[in-house]
């Protein structure tokens, strides 16, 4: 099977040992991202709102690059450090993704990279 790294500067780069993404096949793989903003450096902003909107706008730059979109997303994966937030990014994912949607799960964690209040990552069909 094909495997390729993707890589672009239109989303954080990776803050550890790991790709942006991996595409083997005709699935892609993105790994988690936070609200980090690729031009500053620095989380979207402080509430969960600002972060989860950058997290969406991150994860649709890494699937241009990857060759995919957010409406090829087959599953997704949101980590929120409250689970109190999640009517919040419950309506704000749904302005980023059009029926037929997305497998998901939402969990909630003790903490994330950066002190985030959010994360998601996703698998898209490349193509």
């Amino acid at each position: 099977m094909d495997r390729e790294t993707i890589q672009t500067d239109g989303a954080p780069q990776a803050i550890g040992p790991y790709a942006q993404a991996v595409r083997a096949g005709s699935l892609l793989f993105l790994s988690g991202q936070i609200g980090l903003d690729p031009e500053s450096g620095r989380m979207a902003g402080d509430d969960v709102a600002a972060q989860m909107r950058q997290v969406l706008k991150n994860i649709a730059a890494v699937l241009e690059a990857g060759g995919s979109g957010m409406d090829r997303v087959v599953k997704s994966t949101i980590y929120l450090r409250r689970m109190s937030d999640f009517p919040e990014i419950n309506a704000i994912y749904g302005e980023a993704f059009q029926e037929p949607y997305p497998a998901r799960a939402t969990v909630a964690v003790a903490g994330l990279p950066l002190d985030a209040e959010v994360e998601m990552d996703v698998v898209a069909i490349v193509g």
